[in-house]
């Protein structure tokens, strides 16, 4: 078992630890909302083609080599030291996209006295926002 984390989920895949992730259809959808259709790898409206005459190298039976797809998008695909944990990440481009933008997601956090406030409450407004962990 191999658990396969993105920005938006965690899934526990069946899968053989190492290098390279192969997932089967069903869980590549699963862990990733991507799934394999004739045009290639499609999730909602959008699809990605394979590169002709490299199938290959994203298909083999049942299974697609999600490194390769992933990486094909110009996002980063990561595993750890013994490939039981992979991470799907955002690429560079829609990171900097994201910064240049200078708006942060919202979120909620409690006050000292555990009244909830949320970013979007304060937008068009100048906010310190200080943060403290113990580790």
């Amino acid at each position: 078992m191999v658990t396969v984390l993105t920005e938006a989920s965690e899934a526990r895949v069946s899968a053989e630890q190492g290098r390279t992730l192969w997932l089967t259809r069903g869980d590549l959808e699963r862990a990733t909302g991507w799934q394999m259709k004739p045009e290639g790898f499609c999730k909602d409206d959008v699809c990605v083609p394979t590169p002709r005459g490299q199938e290959r190298d994203y298909l083999r039976d049942d299974e697609v080599n999600a490194t390769a797809f992933w990486q094909l998008m110009g996002k980063t695909a990561v595993a750890s030291r013994d490939g039981d944990v992979w991470f799907l990440g955002e690429g560079a481009q829609q990171r900097n996209e994201a910064l240049l933008s200078l708006q942060a997601p919202d979120f909620t956090l409690p006050d000292f006295s555990g009244k909830p406030h949320r970013l979007s409450d304060y937008r068009r407004q100048r906010i310190l926002l200080i943060t403290w962990a113990s580790w």
